[in-house]
Order: C-alpha cells, then sequence, then structure tokens
C-alpha cells in the first residue's frame, strides 16, 4: 500500500502551499529491504517472549470488498491479505496515478497498528496491511523504544543470555509504545492540519476534487487530491463512505485550531 507525506513549501517564511513528497525507486527499495529485516528479525525472535508489530483483521473488509467491485475486481467475502495484496498490485500497475487515492481508503478501513507481547510459540495476529504474519520494528532503535527493545532480545539471544525481560514487562512495554505513538501521531496531524490551514485561507470559494477519508459519528473527512489536504465535510456529508469521491468547496479555515471545512459542491 502506498501513503504521501505532505510538507509545507515556504517561501520568505511563509507557508504557502503544501506538497506531497516525491518517492523514487532508492525510497522504494529501502523500505522493502526494512519491511525484509523486520522480518527475519520477527522469525529469530520466534522462540522467545518478543514484541510484535500487529494490524488486526479489518472490521469493514465488507467496504474493501464494495471498493473493489468498483474496479471490476472481486474479492473474497472474508479478509484475506494476500487477496488484497494482490488486488492493490494489479491497480498500481493499471492506473499508477491513481493508485495512491485507492491505498488511501483501504488503509482506513484496515485501520491502525499496534504492538503487542508475542509469546514463545504462541503467533501474534500479524501484520494485515503488509500479508505478513512475521512482523516487528527493529530498524529504527534511534527513534523507537520498541526498536531498541527488539534489538536487546536479539542480542541478548545471540548472546545465549536469558531475556532480559519477563512477559509481564514486555506486554506493558508493548501498550506504552502503542499510546505514545498514537499520541505522536495525533501532534503530527495537528500540527499538519495548521500548516495547511494557513497555506489555504486565500483559497476559500474554489472546488477540489477529493475522497472520502473517515465516516463516524464524529464526522465525515475528505482528503483533496490537489493540493492534498485533509478537512471536515461540514455540509452534504450524507450517504457517504470511506472510498467515495467527489467535489467540495472550501468554505473555512482556522489557523489556530488547524480546522478546515468543506461543502459538497
Amino acid at each position: 500500500m502506498q501513503t504521501d507525506e505532505i510538507h509545507p513549501l515556504v517561501l520568505n517564511n511563509q507557508v504557502i502551499d503544501v506538497v506531497k513528497q516525491q518517492k523514487n525507486h532508492a525510497t522504494e527499495l529501502i523500505e522493502d529491504f526494512m519491511i525484509a529485516a523486520n522480518g527475519v528479525v520477527a522469525r529469530l525472535l520466534e522462540k522467545v517472549s518478543s514484541l510484535r508489530r500487529i494490524v488486526r483483521t479489518p472490521e469493514r473488509w465488507d467496504r474493501i470488498v464494495q471498493l473493489a467491485a468498483t474496479k471490476s475486481e472481486k474479492l473474497p467475502a472474508q479478509p484475506d491479505s494476500k487477496a488484497l495484496n494482490d488486488f492493490l498490485l494489479r491497480r498500481k500497475a493499471a492506473d499508477p496515478d491513481h493508485f495512491a487515492d485507492l491505498s488511501l481508503a483501504v488503509i482506513k478501513l484496515i485501520g491502525p497498528g499496534e504492538y503487542v507481547l508475542e509469546r514463545a510459540g504462541e503467533p501474534a495476529p500479524g501484520h494485515f496491511g503488509l500479508a505478513v504474519q512475521d512482523y516487528t520494528h527493529s530498524t529504527a532503535p534511534n527513534r523507537r523504544f520498541a526498536d531498541m527493545v527488539t534489538q536487546r532480545l536479539v542480542k541478548s539471544l545471540l548472546a545465549g543470555q536469558s531475556n532480559p525481560y519477563s512477559e509481564s514487562e514486555l506486554s506493558t512495554i508493548a501498550a506504552n509504545c502503542t499510546e505514545k505513538e498514537n499520541a505522536a501521531k495525533k501532534v503530527e496531524r495537528e500540527m499538519s492540519k495548521r500548516l495547511a490551514a494557513v497555506a489555504m485561507q486565500h483559497r476559500i470559494g474554489e472546488v477540489f476534487d477529493a475522497i472520502v477519508t473517515g465516516a463516524t459519528d464524529h464526522g465525515t473527512f475528505v482528503r483533496t487530491l490537489q493540493p492534498r489536504i485533509d478537512g471536515l465535510l461540514a455540509q452534504g456529508e450524507q450517504g457517504l463512505d470511506v472510498g467515495d469521491k467527489l467535489r467540495v468547496k472550501l468554505i473555512r479555515t482556522d489557523v489556530q485550531r488547524g480546522y478546515i471545512d468543506f461543502a459538497r459542491a
């Protein structure tokens, strides 16, 4: 799956736009190496209790099936990560220009990842989004505590020493890492929304192509396709679901709160 990272475009100390970070074959190769390395480390630690990075089976698989059907594709009635991965690979090859939009909708429907304890000999649920069973975070010990813990587990295993952490400690660490990661992502989202609000405050009244990224009791949320801005669909949200495409008009921005509101055009 593919997500787009957005960065502010600054001119004369003013945010004038937000732009998508461009990927190339080198960045994709590095991502593949990191995923492979994390899988190798996870399998190395199968005989000891350790941390795993998981993404659970999506509760809204039915909606993913519906999205596939709009592309003349058929997914199994029951969640199947390999079938989903194969579908996404076909769509990326068939329509690379619009693949990020489809991938975003699927990611939102699958839901977030989390850290969990995997007891020796008892497999964790696996990473549905990557379509792999064995996965941990081990490649960034300089910026994630979960990776540091995993590196310590590997070091003790290679040295023939006992596990430096009890299962209770690993379970607590997993829950704390998930909580802190969610908090960090919330801060990132808030700052991104404020920067986007600055960039968009002079474009009120303009109409954009958009995709629905969330439909909850708290509201319906959309992302415009160019530029890629997230906001609330404050008017005309009835009957929409994740993955639906529509035209929206920017009606309000609030830089201090990071609010960007759209109306269905």
